[in-house]
């Protein structure tokens, strides 16, 4: 039973990653760069919604959708200040310059909510599900957060399949230069997956503090680099690789601090990762990513 009880805390943390991973993959895969501030803007969410609950007496729904609205914003604001001229530049102008973002985010968040550790007050008030007579316990906190993993996959697959702006990201993640001449505005899909994948950190930061509740600066730091790993791992750029990514990284990393170390749990996820990019370095689903390449 406590295998089953590790399995499923597993799956919750691992849905949590996915989503987070979903921002990493979409940006690659449409905008081809790699955004490293993504981890910040969780921290960023997390902040706005304790501020909205414990300094406004704001219910738990509105304080979480003002910080979606907060770190769609914030999204768009990156990439067309940091991100958009940078198009044409070298990967590594790019990575210095996420990497320089993610410090202001940090440095801004430690200047105006100060380094001490708050506690976060979860936004879930879903009851526990006791399973086997008591034995198996899962958590409000749990069932939110993997049934909001599914329906924001299923949600983001149906809106790229069904929608003109969904279908405008496949055609500039195929070739920028050839959408742009047939009407599409590139511009504004690289902005739109830049809302949408901030709109969605600030989702699972609430899930992660929700189920971790403590708040600092650099929350959403760790979060952010484990939720990358599970993108390359599912094959980033692919949005199914990031769920299934995602949820193996989360069940790798329970179990290993379950049965292994908890103080080595990190290092084996990231030793997965290594592992991964000997083995297959284009990720589970990377196939599909290469041949569209």
């Amino acid at each position: 039973m406590n295998f089953l009880s590790y399995l499923i805390n597993g799956i919750s943390l691992g849905s949590v990653y996915a989503i987070i991973a979903l921002g990493y993959t979409m940006v690659y895969g449409i905008a081809k760069m790699l955004n490293f501030a993504h981890g910040d803007v969780i921290m960023i969410g997390c902040y706005v919604v304790f501020l909205a609950m414990s300094g406004q007496g704001i219910s738990p729904l509105p304080a979480v959708v003002l910080s979606i609205i907060v770190c769609t914003v914030l999204g768009i604001v990156v990439e067309k200040i940091a991100y958009k001229p940078l198009r044409r530049a070298t990967p590594l102008a790019v990575l210095i310059t996420a990497i320089g973002v993610s410090y202001f985010l940090q440095n801004a968040a430690l200047l105006l909510f100060g380094a001490d550790t708050k506690s976060f007050s979860s936004v879930v008030s879903l009851p526990s599900l006791k399973l086997a007579d008591g034995a198996l316990t899962i958590s409000g906190t749990t069932i939110v957060t993997v049934l909001a993993c599914v329906v924001i996959m299923i949600a983001l697959m149906m809106f790229i399949k069904k929608t003109k702006a969904g279908q405008a990201m496949l055609a500039v993640s195929e070739d920028k230069d050839a959408a742009q001449l047939m009407g599409v505005n590139v511009n504004a899909t690289i902005s739109l997956t830049f809302a949408i994948g901030s709109g969605l950190a600030a989702i699972a930061g609430v899930l992660f503090c929700s189920a971790y509740p403590t708040l600092t600066p650099y929350t959403g730091s760790m979060p952010g680099i484990k939720a990358f790993t599970a993108a390359v791992f599912g094959g980033i750029g692919s949005i199914p690789g990031a769920l299934i990514g995602g949820i193996l990284l989360g069940i790798i990393e329970i179990l290993g601090r379950a049965y292994i170390s908890s103080q080595l749990s990190d290092a084996i996820v990231f030793a997965v990762l290594i592992v991964v990019l000997l083995v297959k370095p284009t990720g589970i689903l990377g196939k599909q990513i290469h041949e569209k390449v």
